[in-house]
This record gives C-alpha cells, sequence and structure tokens, in this order.
C-alpha cells in the first residue's frame, strides 16, 4: 500500500513541476530536476526543462521580430502555448504519464 502512496506523490510532484513553468519559467523543473532522486520524476522535469528553455529561446526570437511587428503575435502565441502545454504535461503526469512538448528543443537527454 505504501508503494501506491509514493507512486501518488511522485505523479503529483511530476505534475506540479509543468505547472510551475507557467509562473517561474525554468527555475521550478531545474530545481526539482536537482533535488529529487526519483527517475520518473526526474524524467518529467528534464521535459519541463528542456520546454522552459526552448520557450526562452523562442521568446528572444520573437523579441528580436517586433521590430517588424510580427514579434508582438509571435510573444502571445508563445505566452499561450507555454500555457496550454504546462497544463496538458502536467495532466498526463498526474496520471503517470510522460508527455513530450511538441516544439521542445531536446538540450538534456
Amino acid at each position: 500500500m505504501a508503494k501506491k502512496s509514493s507512486k501518488s506523490n511522485n505523479n503529483v510532484l511530476a505534475a506540479i513541476t509543468h505547472i510551475l513553468g507557467i509562473f517561474i519559467s525554468f527555475i521550478g523543473a531545474l530545481v526539482v530536476y536537482i533535488v529529487v532522486d526519483d527517475k520518473e520524476v526526474k524524467k518529467h522535469a528534464k521535459n519541463a526543462l528542456n520546454w522552459q528553455i526552448s520557450t526562452i529561446i523562442y521568446v528572444i526570437i520573437s523579441m528580436i521580430l517586433t521590430i517588424v511587428l510580427i514579434g508582438f503575435v509571435l510573444l502571445v502565441i508563445v505566452g499561450i502555448l507555454n500555457v496550454i502545454f504546462c497544463i496538458i504535461a502536467a495532466i498526463k503526469a498526474s496520471d503517470g504519464k510522460l508527455w513530450e512538448y511538441p516544439l521542445a528543443i531536446k538540450f538534456l537527454k
């Protein structure tokens, strides 16, 4: 019975790792990746970290493109995608599944 509770706690921690990306970008995933020993939670943290770093790159590119005005639209799209993707990943994590972010660059493998 304790095994199930531990797995449930890991699923909650994995889900929280993804949700933290909405509020504090890559910091939450990085802290979880460094501190937690569980392999499954680390996979989720690595996945979230890859996405958040990718998001930062997309935001920088969008900010550069604001010179030609398209960047403003891209900033909004990146922000919306970040929220949607983090919520989807958190829901999947709470079910014990790893969801790969579609536009994430694989920095950590």
